[in-house]
């Protein structure tokens, strides 16, 4: 199984990475930050050694990178499964939030999944297989306090994602909707989750694993992930 993960690096994304290498599959990253994902690189292979790791920075915020991992993606090995995770929060709200903070959101977690996407389900169609995840968030479902623009992106991510499902059907591909509430990644800087307030990243990749690995005949479209006590 080749699985192909943006933002996976750090995070949600990495921990995918990881329960996809337990799996044994070979993986194909990409992160914006080259030195975070060399360094993970370096430390999958270390405890995995028998899979294939390629990986290689990207802005994906930027469509000609965009365009240029999925490019690479293909030249390395035809998808099985697509994981968008590339993302960026930035809080406030639609009134006064700071110029330009609508187009950054929606570059980074909209545009960035459509342009993978394109460059790489040609390859998918023609194989007549695959499963393609985008990891839409809570935002995508529901408005909240100081969530402006990047709520905004997120329910965009999430018709893209609902359009997408209808369109590759006939093809056999799947396309799942990821919704997670709150995570325990860097964005929660020194949050203290001794009381298991907010859930882990490797919550969301393991019901991510558990979807991919479902009969031909189902598809999960859409996984709802809240912390046990609510959102926040």
């Amino acid at each position: 199984m080749n699985v192909v993960i943006t933002g996976a690096s750090r995070g949600i994304g990495r921990a995918i990475a990881e329960a996809f290498a337990v799996e044994g599959a070979n993986l194909i990253l990409c992160s914006k930050d080259e030195k975070k994902l060399l360094q993970t690189v370096r430390e999958m292979k270390s405890s995995f050694p028998d899979i294939d790791i390629v990986a290689k920075a990207f802005d994906l915020s930027i469509k000609k990178e965009a365009i240029s991992f999925g490019n690479w993606c293909i030249e390395q090995a035809t998808p099985d499964v697509l994981i968008n995770n590339a993302g960026n929060f930035l809080p406030g709200s639609i009134y006064n939030e700071d110029d330009g903070v609508l187009e950054a959101m929606v570059e980074t977690n909209l545009y960035s999944a459509y342009h993978v996407t394109r460059s790489v389900v040609t390859k998918m169609i023609e194989s007549k297989r695959g499963h393609i995840f985008n990891i839409c968030s809570i935002a995508a479902l529901q408005a909240y306090n100081n969530g402006g623009s990047y709520s905004i992106s997120k329910y965009a991510l999430m018709g893209f994602s609902k359009n997408l499902r209808e369109e590759l059907k006939p093809f056999n591909i799947k396309v799942t909707s990821v919704y997670p509430g709150a995570v325990l990644t860097d964005s929660w800087g020194d949050y203290n989750n001794s009381n298991k307030r907010i859930m882990e990243a490797n919550d969301v990749a393991k019901m991510i694993v558990v979807a991919a690995k479902l009969s031909p005949a189902a598809v999960a479209e859409d996984i709802v992930l809240r912390p046990q006590l609510g959102d926040l």
